[in-house]
């Protein structure tokens, strides 16, 4: 149930997990849904019938190196929660599922054939009505087999150097403010950098440019015209980042998901790395 000009089609409407509830519900692991949020309280007040709660901060990151789980770990949070190797999960999640596509990052790494994002996420879903729960769903756990990583997704400080050398786009989703170096962080979110400002020769394309109003993503043709006018094209590879790996997430689906350019890496690192590095590069001002 997605834009025909999407290259995949991996988004699904509200309406398409409406008409799938049951099978989201069943006890066999066809169908998941799954929400991810910064931390449970919402998904506890209230949630999709059949959807998974899970804590993007601490289920899906080692709260030890700050990093995505190990492939171990991936496979035991899946299975845990009866997904199989060839479930159809669907993701979705708060603030217009920058969790959730960061999520869905993390599953395309480690090889899940059928992933896809509720288009607008949890604020679309409660605000257009469709139905919700408080009941937390168990589901009978199976094996599950990673069959990452696929290390061509995922951007690291190395990676991040050479596109400074070679000119390789980087795309910065950040909020102005945060790209300028005025501010370390959205507002009301922990400072997680020792520096301002942004890796020299990015472009600041704010996450924000890619969703409608309502969340949803917009059309394939203005998401092509918001890119290819900031020079990103798919000729190179692009390298997506923000302040700690969520946001970029959602410029990495844009362009690899529903654009389909084939070279486009996550450097989940992002400001937080970056910002603390000693004599690494940076650049102020827009």
């Amino acid at each position: 149930m997605s834009d025909s000009d999407y290259a995949k089609d991996v988004l699904v409407s509200a309406e398409w997990v409406e008409d799938h509830l049951d099978e989201f519900q069943s006890d066999e692991p066809n169908y998941r849904l799954v929400e991810v949020d910064v931390d449970t309280e919402a998904y506890d007040a209230a949630h999709a019938p059949g959807a998974i709660g899970i804590n993007w901060e601490t289920q899906l990151q080692d709260q030890t190196t700050r990093d995505i789980l190990e492939k171990d770990d991936f496979e035991d949070l899946l299975g845990g929660h009866g997904i199989a190797e060839d479930t159809t999960v669907v993701l979705y999640g708060d603030n217009s599922n920058w969790f959730a596509a960061y999520a869905y990052w993390q599953f395309t790494y480690y090889g899940h054939r059928d992933v896809r994002l509720l288009d607008g996420g949890r604020d679309y879903w409660l605000e257009n009505g469709f139905p919700t729960t408080d009941e937390v769903p168990s589901y009978p756990e199976v094996d599950y087999d990673a069959r990452g990583p696929f290390e061509g997704i995922r951007a690291y400080r190395d990676d991040v150097e050479k596109a400074i050398d070679r000119g390789v786009p980087l795309v910065d989703v950040r909020s102005p403010e945060e790209f300028s170096g005025e501010i370390l962080a959205p507002p009301g979110l922990q400072e997680t950098a020792q520096r301002g400002g942004h890796v020299p020769g990015a472009s600041n394309i704010s996450w924000a440019a890619t969703v409608n109003d309502d969340g949803t993503f917009k059309s394939a043709e203005e998401l092509r015209d918001l890119y290819e006018s900031e020079g990103v094209t798919n000729d190179q590879q692009v390298v997506a980042y923000c302040r700690i790996g969520e946001r970029s997430s959602i410029a990495w689906f844009a362009l690899s998901e529903l654009l389909g350019y084939d070279n486009v890496a996550n450097y989940d690192g992002s400001w937080t790395e970056w910002g603390n590095l000693v004599d690494a590069p940076i650049e102020t001002g827009n």
